[in-house]
């Protein structure tokens, strides 16, 4: 079973993508949506992400614009927040490896904004990046509710840049050229993975 690791800067259409890896049939591993289900309340990593970073813990859950802003620009909480949430997602990636095999699937795809910036390419059998211009990144990040040049920026501070990102993909998908292009360039890399496993049994 192949293991692609899915991954993009903020605002290149990295969920998007995603999407249309499971709608032509490939389990996708979500690890944000994960990372929510943590958070909520309820969930494994409130009490522990309460205690590390206090203030954040609202109504029962994580809240992550909260979250974000004490961890925003300081490279050690961010890793000291990493330490405590990632653990907790094995679990959910063990089981979704599981399902994934029992259902017979040849390909899976891991859907994690930090790939590269936390080395878990070690871990997938190839990267896939999603990538647009700049100025296209910067519109779409923009004009998100509550968004602004500064969080934009200290976002892109914690991140890999795109160009390095692209530099390190097996496959990169241009997201700039519109929805069915984007969808054109996804069945490709299907196509030739699930090719290249067929090549290898």
């Amino acid at each position: 079973m192949i293991t692609l690791g899915l991954t993009g800067s903020i605002g290149m259409g990295k969920s998007t993508t995603a999407a249309m890896f499971a709608e032509a049939g490939a389990p996708v591993y979500d690890a944000d949506a994960e990372v929510r289900r943590l958070y909520a309340p309820g969930g494994a990593a409130v009490a522990a992400v309460g205690a590390a970073f206090p203030g954040v813990v609202v109504d029962g859950g994580v809240d992550r614009a909260r979250l974000a802003e004490a961890v925003l620009g300081d490279p050690a909480a961010l890793a000291r927040l990493n330490g405590l949430v990632w653990p907790l997602m094995g679990a959910a990636r063990a089981a979704f490896f599981r399902d994934a095999e029992a259902q017979g699937a040849t390909l899976v795809v891991l859907d994690i904004p930090l790939l590269l910036e936390t080395g878990g390419e070690k871990s997938v059998d190839v990267v896939v990046v999603v990538s647009a211009p700049a100025d296209m990144q910067r519109q779409r990040v923009l004009d998100r509710p509550g968004m602004n040049e500064a969080k934009f920026a200290a976002i892109l501070a914690a991140q890999l840049p795109d160009a390095e990102k692209r530099a390190r993909a097996d496959f990169v998908v241009d997201t700039s050229h519109g929805l069915e292009s984007a969808r054109r360039q996804v069945h490709d890399i299907l196509a030739i993975l699930r090719d290249r496993a067929k090549q290898s049994k």
